[in-house]
């Protein structure tokens, strides 16, 4: 019989501005910042690191100084023992779900008994990368799946399911809204660890990203972004964003209504969970904040690629025997606005329960990280609430997404 795999506990940074000079967090090497989660994990709970199975670590945009394994790299930077060995690995935005369900995966199964997963992306180092295309330049691929842009694929889906501006501009003033009274009342204290400078400076011990001051007004003043994107050319092939759309939907007119205050926040941030099995929980003195429940991966349409937090949602619940009245909170990643509204609206949820906090509207989408960061979040709030059960999912390029549900022990 399968044994449970136990969330020992969950830290994450401050999310910072995603802009280099601008960002409290952009002068730090991404290894710093995966070592900051590390250590606090470490000294929050007397890890014996030399008895790490795996760090198991997502990061998107694994090149210069986020490449060379950074999640063996941060683990080493943060002086950890040697004897603790550490992968890394990439489902675009689904990473930080991925890692903590591998790592729930292996501890199940009975071949390792503790492992670390988590994840880092400096969105201040990989903006300044030159863009790529998601078929890396791929001719043969691109005709079978043309691919265009996240935020096109965003108008698109909004195009082809009716959401209007107006609908997308109250999801993320609401994003807005909860995250302000979270961070005024304290909500992420628990997992949120200050980064320090080399020095023993403070570098940032607050998210950065959030705009509490946003309104219906100023939202409906901004431009919208993807809209300027269509007549690009997406790489040397000079093919353009509107032609990749037009192979799929000949006759669509799309109608764009995201833009930067309905989209998720470019910042800077790392994660990590710590989870075990419940013999060795127990040998360290540990009780479990949680176990994990149901795992899910789905995938469809490359061409809209946001598309499948839903049936992932769905799937996750099967496997788990549970129904969607099972779950107290939901927390589905706003990489852009229409995701959340179509999410709620297909599977009937009440908003009250989803993104309780805020989402990455307000509080920033530090890619390969932000599949952790909600695992911690939904988990802090379950606590806080009194609650039992979250369900955490998210999309992810390529026409991906992960889903996991806990329960609290």
């Amino acid at each position: 019989m399968a044994r449970e795999a136990w969330i020992i506990d969950a830290v994450r940074t401050p999310r910072g501005i995603g802009k280099p000079g601008k960002g409290a967090l952009s002068h730090l090497h991404p290894q710093r910042l995966g070592a900051a989660v590390l250590t606090a994990l470490r000294e929050r709970n007397d890890i014996r690191t030399e008895e790490v199975d795996d760090v198991i670590w997502g990061c998107s945009a694994q090149v210069g100084k986020q490449g060379t394994c950074i999640g063996r790299m941060s683990a080493l930077d943060a002086g950890w023992s040697t004897l603790a060995s550490g992968m890394t690995l990439d489902r675009f935005c689904g990473s930080g779900i991925t890692v903590a369900n591998l790592a729930a995966a292996s501890i199940m199964s009975g071949m390792e008994d503790l492992v670390v997963a988590g994840g880092v992306e400096m969105m201040s180092f990989t903006g300044q990368l030159p863009p790529a295309m998601l078929d890396a330049g791929n001719l043969h691929l691109r005709d079978l799946h043309p691919q265009p842009h996240q935020g096109v694929c965003a108008d698109v889906i909004a195009t082809l399911e009716g959401a209007t501006r107006d609908d997308v501009d109250a999801i993320a003033l609401e994003s807005q809204r909860r995250a302000a009274v979270a961070l005024e009342g304290g909500y992420f204290a628990r997992s949120v660890v200050p980064v320090h400078n080399d020095d023993g400076s403070m570098a940032l011990e607050r998210d950065e990203y959030p705009r509490p001051q946003t309104t219906r007004e100023g939202l409906a003043k901004l431009p919208t972004v993807f809209s300027s994107f269509m007549n690009m050319a997406v790489d040397e092939a000079g093919e353009t964003f509107a032609q990749l759309v037009r192979r799929s939907y000949p006759d669509l007119k799309i109608n764009h209504v995201h833009h930067a205050g309905n989209s998720s926040g470019v910042v800077d941030g790392a994660a990590a969970l710590l989870l075990a099995s419940p013999d060795y929980a127990r040998a360290q003195g540990w009780k479990p904040r949680a176990r994990i429940r149901a795992m899910a991966n789905v995938a469809g349409s490359p061409e809209l690629m946001l598309n499948e937090p839903v049936p992932a949602a769905r799937k996750v619940l099967k496997k788990a025997g549970m129904s969607l009245a099972d779950i107290d909170l939901f927390e589905i990643n706003e990489a852009f606005a229409v995701v959340a509204w179509k999410f709620m609206r297909d599977l009937e949820l009440d908003p009250a329960k989803c993104n309780v906090n805020g989402g990455a509207i307000a509080l920033g989408h530090p890619i390969a990280a932000t599949g952790s960061i909600l695992i911690g979040t939904v988990l802090d709030e379950l606590e806080r609430r009194g609650l039992g059960t979250g369900l955490v999912t998210m999309c992810a390029a390529g026409g991906m997404a992960p889903a996991v549900i806990i329960e609290r022990t």
